[in-house]
């Protein structure tokens, strides 16, 4: 077997390549109406379908990984990942566009078979750090990515973002071809296709009525539509779910007090992180004219908001120790807390670039922490042949929480305006409303985590592995 540093070191690259999906078509989302020849509700679609095709694949990717063999699907998201970078790098039009970035968005179901994958072949007293390493992933190839895809598309033509995912794209997948052993343990059944589609269906549906409702109106009767739609077809599918010998989710695990608490903190860390992604760049890039904005370019702005993923990635060694020492709920509390004193800070401190550097660096504390914590919550309270599609849930519990805080923090950015330039851009006091909400969200994931039990789930030992 490859010497486990190895493993982990190309999990963590997966991980690094699925997360810089989000941010890879961020410094030309305003320009793809011009570029796309589109609407700017049809070019919305864009960053929309990698979105609902990460939440709807992630979970479904852990069961598939938990039946099938982990590494078998990782490489089948990869090879996903590559054709619809192809596909995108490739189009001049709309519709291609949209079905590679559909196609790109399955890749995020990497970091938790990743993660998985871990608890499979790592001795025990690895697992901790190197959880915490895989899942501080999730923050950094964005914060990272961000100032790349800038460089590339200031110097370069757009379609250039889309081959070099797909370069990415393969050269992770001959790594973990190389360096990833085969899944042994597996989850013996038939896999759940009625379950699989009716999860999609209401997940869609939620997801699109989150995502758009600010477009189409919440009220409108698509989103009236596509939100109970959703809802209805979730509670319909939960109850098939309870009902069947060989679920897509075993719920009744899912329901299990450590599990849940820690899947409804995930919503509420989702919400806080992705609130920093809205706001902070947004007031680094507004114009000093609004007197909300520091007028920075896109490349600038990046830069100042990298360092939040620097230092997730330089905590993932420490987490893990910390998390090893004295448990993970600590972790996810110290996290929460984090993101609060960030919020809190930005909401006195916001008339310079540097604070908004402290600030994005307090996310990166939080974000570290926190999303280390969660995984390993997760996996101390499910059997190992759950734990590919335990974390895939956890992760869709992520998802549901950023989507929100597009939708929210979206919507009173747009509502909070004053005119500048014959447009009309948010206002100081926009931002502070925001702000609000992110570290009400914090506030809401540190209160759940004082509830989570501290004692791991015995019920199933798992074999000792070599060091």
């Amino acid at each position: 077997m490859p010497r486990q540093g190895a493993i982990v070191a190309v999990l963590a690259v997966a991980g690094l390549a699925s997360s810089f999906m989000f941010t890879l078509v961020v410094p030309i989302q305003t320009k793809l109406p011009e570029l796309l020849n589109a609407s700017r509700e049809d070019t919305a679609w864009v960053v929309t379908a990698t979105l609902v095709a990460a939440a709807v694949m992630t979970p479904i990717a852990g069961r598939l990984g938990d039946m099938y063999g982990k590494r078998r699907i990782v490489l089948v998201l990869l090879a996903v990942l590559v054709l619809g970078s192809v596909i995108a790098a490739a189009s001049s039009g709309i519709v291609g566009v949209i079905v590679g970035r559909a196609l790109q968005g399955a890749v995020t179901g990497v970091i938790p078979l990743g993660i998985s994958i871990l608890r499979d072949v790592l001795h025990e007293d690895r697992i901790d750090a190197a959880i915490a390493l895989i899942s501080a992933t999730l923050g950094v190839g964005g914060a990272l990515g961000l100032p790349i895809s800038a460089v590339i598309t200031e110097y370069s033509d757009w379609h250039v973002l889309f081959w070099m995912a797909a370069g990415l794209g393969a050269v992770v997948f001959g790594l973990v071809l190389w360096i990833v052993p085969v899944s042994v343990l597996r989850t013996a059944g038939r896999f759940d296709y009625l379950g699989a589609a009716g999860l999609a269906v209401g997940l869609i549906g939620v997801l699109l009525a989150v995502s758009r409702g600010n477009e189409w109106g919440w009220m409108s009767p698509a989103v009236l539509a596509c939100g109970l739609g959703g809802v209805a077809v979730l509670l319909l599918w939960g109850w098939y779910e309870l009902r069947i010998d060989n679920p897509l989710l075993d719920l009744r695990v899912a329901a299990r007090r450590p599990v849940l608490l820690t899947n409804i903190a995930s919503v509420a860390m989702g919400f806080s992180l992705f609130g920093s992604n809205v706001v902070y760049p947004q007031m680094l890039e507004l114009p000093t004219a609004t007197g909300a904005g520091f007028g920075l370019s896109l490349l600038a702005a990046s830069l100042v908001v990298m360092p939040s993923g620097i230092v997730m990635m330089i905590l993932s060694p420490f987490s893990g120790r910390l998390a090893h020492t004295v448990g993970p709920r600590l972790l996810l509390l110290l996290g929460a807390g984090a993101l609060i004193v960030a919020y809190a800070f930005t909401l006195v401190f916001s008339t310079a670039v540097w604070q908004i550097l402290v600030a994005n660096i307090l996310i990166g504390v939080g974000i570290g922490f926190g999303y280390a914590a969660m995984p390993m919550l997760i996996m101390r309270s499910v059997p190992q042949t759950e734990t590919g599609a335990s974390n895939g849930l956890n992760a869709l519990f992520r998802s549901l929480g950023t989507s929100t805080a597009a939708a929210v923090i979206g919507a009173v950015l747009a509502t909070m305006t004053v005119g500048h330039g014959g447009a009309q851009v948010p206002t100081t006091a926009a931002f502070q409303v925001s702000f609000v909400l992110g570290g009400a969200a914090a506030v809401i994931a540190l209160v759940v985590a004082l509830f989570i039990p501290t004692g791991r789930d015995t019920s199933e030992q798992r074999p000792s592995l070599p060091r």
